[in-house]
């Protein structure tokens, strides 16, 4: 709807045109970059899908391992001998550009790469099914690492492509619109007034002849 309480001037008729054409240009970028947000968005939830299937997988195996060890061993004698653990990990994040969204990167690195490190314990009072499990969710521990890393750049892109739709939306009903109908407002009223103007100049003309030649039309 136009806004009638701009003035109609040329100034401001060549002024909305060169904001509409910023808005036009706006739009299409914006719609762009909603259209990628949306195709990344689709390629991590695929991801995350995969690792999550593969994540419940693991752990269900260690747990599984787990609850084996816990009916073969005594609470006292699984409580020592997961009670100091020998390994360490170090966690790095980083962060990754994408579409204008900063999206975390976990990277860890263990204290020592032998794998045999992973079990805090000697191997005598120890049952196998122990080892299975500790092993199975040293394994699955990255999986789980780039779960979260997954699962936060899903949450970031989706607050982003809502924002960038909000966006796209409010230029496409609201201001490009709102654009459109001020110029063509005042593109009727400079009509309007050039008719006007004619009109009053053909008048003029008619009066001037009427007293040099006394002639009426």
């Amino acid at each position: 709807m136009a806004n009638t309480s701009i003035t109609p001037t040329r100034m401001v008729l060549n002024q909305l045109k060169g904001r509409l054409k910023t808005a036009r240009r706006g739009h299409k970028l914006l719609k762009d970059k909603r259209d990628e947000l949306m195709r990344q968005f689709m390629d991590v939830v695929k991801r995350n899908k995969q690792l999550r299937l593969r994540v419940e997988e693991g752990l269900t195996a260690a747990f599984a391992s787990q609850q084996v060890a816990a009916a073969i061993m005594s609470p006292e004698m699984l409580e020592q001998a997961l009670l100091y653990p020998r390994q360490s990990v170090e966690l790095d994040m980083t962060f990754q550009n994408i579409m204008s969204v900063n999206v975390p990167r976990y990277r860890f690195q263990t204290k020592n790469s032998e794998p045999g490190e992973v079990y805090p314990y000697g191997f005598a009072q120890t049952s196998g099914e122990l080892d299975d499990a500790l092993d199975q969710l040293s394994r699955v521990f990255q999986d789980m690492l780039e779960l979260a890393e997954v699962e936060k750049t899903m949450q970031l892109l989706a607050e982003e492509i809502e924002k960038t739709r909000r966006r796209v939306n409010a230029l496409e009903y609201v201001m490009i619109p709102e654009l459109e109908g001020n110029i063509k407002y005042i593109t009727m009223k400079l009509e309007e007034n050039e008719n006007a103007t004619k009109v009053r100049l053909l008048k003029v003309k008619e009066m001037v002849l009427q007293d040099a030649h006394q002639y009426k039309q």
